[in-house]
């Protein structure tokens, strides 16, 4: 039996994702809504009938295709006497497929389909927004431009060869395991190696801090990684921090974690630079700001989201206090230390800016 695709699942991006191809089909209507579909689980397009002209693309469905639209909560429709896939969403703004981020739909598609054979789509649908990271940032890594300058030499896509793939563990989060070999220094390959890595995705990190007052602050919240360890004090000073949700920008992140983990405005963002914490096993790549705020006293607080389990409490302290904690040893958290550093070097220079940009004067 065939169906016909409508929308963005019948995008030629997609359909490549998801290895479909078919013949046109005519349709009359037109659709609405649709902007985070193939990201957000039911976010599909309404199909308004009457007015208007659709072209679909009438496909016979294969398990790929079925295991997609049972992840996406695709249902079968009658329409016009055809069986139509990619609809069935709430009705919204004309359907725009220019303005549709049909690459992060494609790849969260091939994440979807690149799944073990034995994970059921209903536990694929609840990890989907964690996908929908994933997806997030492997699409902005392959975007990103290449590190270490002239200094590493450019790499071809031979030089990194995977032999066997599988995920061994997926909760929250998932853990791959490769067995890849890699181009060596002298020109030769390695032998091959098992690898694992742990997929968490791109996410942000934000210092804020008040250039009046000359203070930062910092949140303090229980940590399960150096429980684990055995550090007697778990709960860590860090920055604000958060993933970055799928088709959302990282400075929109960046505001939004403000206000879930600290409940502030942020006036403006600095960015100062991004990395990977621990690139050996961790597939996480820290995008980090420092972000302007009014930060008065009693402006701390406990924050967190409930549906998170977060119980976050805020500290405020000054710059330069905050500068020697860190060279004392006293802020065991990577980005905060970091990031606090890059700020003492850095706070003339944004000072200057912040100036420029309040009067119109040139910064000195």
């Amino acid at each position: 039996m065939s169906v016909v695709l409508l929308g963005p699942l019948a995008h030629p991006v997609l359909c490549l994702a998801l290895g479909v191809s078919g013949q046109p089909v005519r349709l009359s209507g037109h659709l609405t809504g649709g902007a985070q579909a193939g990201i957000d689980r039911g976010a599909w397009p309404a199909l308004i009938p009457g007015e208007g002209d659709l072209t679909g693309l009438r496909v016979t469905p294969d398990p790929r295709l079925q295991r997609y639209a049972a992840v996406m909560g695709l249902e079968p429709k009658a329409i016009e006497g055809e069986t139509v896939l990619g609809i069935g969403g709430p009705p919204g703004a004309p359907w725009d497929a220019a303005a549709w981020d049909a690459a992060l739909a494609a790849e969260i598609a091939r994440q979807i389909l690149d799944a073990p054979a034995d994970a059921e789509p209903a536990h694929l649908a609840w990890r989907l927004p964690m996908i929908g990271i994933w997806a997030a940032s492997r699409v902005r890594a392959g975007a990103s431009p290449r590190s270490g300058g002239n200094i590493v030499a450019a790499r071809e896509p031979g030089d990194v060869q995977v032999h066997e793939r599988r995920q061994i563990a997926s909760g929250f989060f998932a853990t791959d395991e490769l067995v890849l070999s890699h181009r060596r220094h002298d020109g030769g390959m390695t032998y091959r190696m098992t690898r694992e890595g742990f997929l968490m995705g791109d996410a942000v990190v934000l210092l804020p801090w008040d250039p009046v007052r000359d203070r930062v602050l910092v949140i303090e919240q229980f940590r399960p990684a150096p429980f684990l360890r055995g550090d007697p004090q778990p709960w860590l000073l860090e920055p604000v921090a958060g993933r970055v949700d799928a088709g959302e920008s990282v400075e929109d992140a960046a505001r939004r974690e403000a206000q879930e983990e600290a409940a502030l405005s942020v006036s403006r963002l600095f960015h100062a630079f991004d990395a990977y914490p621990s690139p050996g096993a961790v597939c996480e790549f820290l995008y980090q700001f420092v972000g302007i705020a009014d930060l008065p006293d009693g402006v701390e607080g406990v924050h967190g989201l409930d549906g998170e389990a977060e119980d976050i409490r805020g500290h405020l302290l000054g710059r330069s206090d905050l500068t020697g904690m860190v060279l004392t040893g006293q802020i065991t958290n990577g980005p905060l230390a970091s990031l606090a550093l890059w700020l003492e070097l850095s706070a003339p220079r944004l000072r200057a800016e912040l100036a420029h940009a309040a009067t119109g004067c040139p910064a000195a």
